[in-house]
């Protein structure tokens, strides 16, 4: 965070340098120096609140206030990269360049703007991908077997405000699918985040049951305790607040989704992370004979899960993988992603290298970090499950 401060100085410097030079009158320099000391200051508050030990509402604040500040300095380190490009006939002792510096204005205007639109506006915007999957070994009767899925809500985000929340229940319950599957991170950090939505989550409604998994934000990791029976109290009403809403939480279980006499199974582990994330799941114990015949819907929060212990493994029988996690890092244009420098299968629909064991990763609703998706809108999933005749 110093260099972070430092580097910033020299950005302000630079850029009241470019105001002094051509401002007329020096209140624009004295004014700009002002406002670089606020946000310093602004900065230095930020980053002294507490995190873990804070409240929900002094973490979604210090979200909200270090979005601001870097809504701030991005668009400046902009406009320094490309205005500085204005300098470079000086080293043929020529005139500088005007143009970069207005382009370089430009820029940092156009993305301030879209920095905001991504928090105000896309942030709550939800879109609906229609996807149809082709698997192996699906039973007859599921053959066109419509599974809503959503991840990542996040709902503390949100404190007590239940209308985001109220929106996308109706919009899942109004997509006539066969079964919900959520694939974890209900919370942020503890459980009681998800009191005022009991009632709203409860709506959801389909006709084979709303069935879920926990992410590594719901295990109360990123909070300090006072004991570890408090840590475990925490656990125990995530559990019965999942009950009251009607889901049916798989915590390394399988239930079982039976059409006549055809049934598939739906494979639920708990988190399993890859570092620095605790891992919880147990493939085993939640499907002892994964290599049988039956058709297996595994729910797995992290997709690394998939990458490293399902795909290309010849001993595991999972037809079809749904996993979150990775909010496409809330950034996302023309399919491009930087999640994609940390996780191959970031988003959408993967394949392993014969295509018998597929995965699909959904992008998430909520927000974590910073309060904003740039591109990558909050994602609902309608898998169709059509099967294979190869």
């Amino acid at each position: 965070m110093i260099i972070l401060m430092v580097v910033n100085v020299f950005v302000d410097y630079y850029i009241w340098r470019r105001i002094t030079a051509v401002a007329r009158r020096r209140f624009w320099g004295v004014a700009y120096a002002w406002s670089s000391l606020l946000c310093l200051l602004f900065l230095v508050v930020t980053i002294c609140l507490p995190r873990r030990s804070g409240s929900d509402s002094m973490l979604v604040c210090i979200m909200w206030m270090l979005y601001a500040y870097f809504s701030v300095y991005i668009p400046k380190y902009i406009f320094c990269l490309i205005s500085f490009i204005g300098y470079l006939p000086r080293l043929w002792r020529q005139k500088s360049w005007r143009l970069p510096a207005v382009i370089g204005a430009v820029a940092a205007v156009a993305v301030f703007g879209v920095m905001w639109w991504a928090a105000l506006i896309n942030r709550t915007s939800v879109q609906i991908k229609q996807v149809e999957v082709m698997v192996d070994n699906l039973p007859e009767r599921f053959d066109g077997y419509k599974i809503a899925q959503f991840s990542d809500f996040h709902v503390g985000t949100y404190g007590n405000d239940t209308t985001f929340v109220s929106e996308v229940v109706d919009k899942l319950n109004g997509l006539d699918v066969d079964a919900i599957m959520f694939t974890g991170d209900i919370v942020n950090r503890r459980t009681d985040e998800l009191l005022p939505f009991v009632g709203v989550l409860s709506r959801l409604d389909a006709p084979d049951g709303v069935y879920s998994i926990l992410g590594n934000h719901d295990y109360g990791d990123y909070c300090e305790w006072q004991s570890d029976e408090a840590k475990r109290a925490n656990m125990a009403l995530m559990n019965d607040l999942q009950r009251k809403m009607g889901w049916r939480l798989l915590n390394n279980e399988t239930e079982f989704i039976y059409r006549g006499g055809d049934s598939i199974a739906v494979v639920g582990v708990e988190n399993w992370g890859d570092p620095p994330f605790t891992v919880y799941g147990d493939l085993d114990k939640a499907y002892p004979c994964q290599s049988d015949s039956t058709f297996k819907l595994l729910l797995t929060h992290n997709p690394a899960h998939w990458v490293e212990k399902i795909a290309d493994n010849d001993t595991i029988n999972i037809g079809l993988s749904l996993s979150g996690h990775t909010h496409a890092m809330q950034m996302e244009v023309g399919g491009v992603s930087p999640a994609a420098w940390r996780y191959p299968t970031w988003g959408g629909l993967y394949n392993d290298s014969d295509g018998s064991h597929k995965l699909y990763v959904n992008i998430g609703l909520g927000t974590v970090a910073i309060p904003a998706r740039i591109g990558a809108t909050p994602e609902i999933t309608v898998l169709t499950l059509k099967k294979s005749h190869n």
